[in-house]
């Protein structure tokens, strides 16, 4: 791996981290320098994926397109997720979220395009597994991605569009004042990110165990991906009322483009695979 790849590898790990560091961090800047920052890094992950793959030029044909095909679709939703660093975290007042009505629309969409990238590339990834003759753990972890996105995206089109029209129905309303369905359908869709966050956890082990036990991922970095997942699996589960600091670190494993962390780096260690 020349120095050009090694730059590549390291910017394409360092994403996920710096982009939750600045929107938590700094929050929501300017929408042209978001942006434009975005695009900005979009080309910059494009350079970097492309470096890594052209160290492969001649390395199988079809099987080798296969590679790589599944680790750029498990790649591309953190390229989507990145403008975040930008948007900053939800607003957490009514009238806040009003005030940035598209905005959030458009935060949401963005997670269903990306939940919906990432589905296609575990589907790739689990034909090349079989090819390799791993179908245990990649057909079970297919089957509960199978199951978690589509909640996922029911969830993320409660959070981008529904609560926008209830919170405009919120505001002619005395203060405080809620409807007497409102707690329902906030406990129900509570449920059903709990379920499907804790699915693609779970798909997450699966699948890395699948690489584990076709040589793909060594045993160490298997069992940290392994124990990263298990660890996020656990923490969606534990209820609110956990005390400090599970509390808060149910709630961090739990926000949607988190989830697509571990993938995310799944794809990037793909691009090193020897037969990618």
């Amino acid at each position: 791996m020349n120095r050009s790849q090694k730059s590549g590898l390291i910017y394409l790990y360092s994403v996920p981290p710096v982009a939750a560091a600045i929107g938590f961090g700094i929050g929501k800047v300017n929408v042209a320098v978001y942006l434009t920052l975005w695009g900005v890094n979009i080309c910059l992950m494009l350079l970097a994926v492309w470096q890594l793959t052209k160290r492969h030029p001649n390395a199988g044909g079809r099987k080798s397109e296969g590679w790589t095909s599944a680790a750029i679709l498990l790649i591309i939703p953190w390229m989507l997720f990145s403008i975040f660093a930008g948007m900053g975290p939800p607003p957490v007042t009514i009238a806040g979220w009003l005030d940035t009505a598209t905005e959030q629309q458009a935060r949401y969409t963005i997670l269903i395009c990306g939940g919906i990238i990432a589905l296609m590339g575990f589907a790739l990834l689990k034909v090349k597994l079989e090819d390799e003759g791993e179908r245990r753990y990649s057909t079970l972890g297919f089957t509960a991605l199978g199951v978690a996105i589509p909640l996922f995206i029911l969830n993320m089109v409660f959070w981008g569009y529904y609560l926008t029209v209830i919170f405009q129905y919120f505001v002619t309303l005395p203060i405080g004042k809620r409807p007497e369905w409102y707690p329902p359908v906030k406990m129900f869709f509570y449920v059903i990110s709990v379920v499907e966050v804790s699915l693609i956890y779970l798909a997450t082990i699966l699948f890395a165990i699948a690489l584990k036990k076709t040589g793909i991922l060594n045993i160490r970095a298997g069992y940290w991906y392994i124990v990263i997942a298990t660890i996020g699996f656990v923490l969606v589960i534990l209820p609110p009322s956990s005390p400090e600091p599970f509390s808060t670190a149910g709630y961090l494993a739990a926000i949607p483009a988190i989830n697509f962390i571990m993938p995310y780096l799944m794809g990037v260690r793909l691009l090193r695979f020897s037969k990618v």
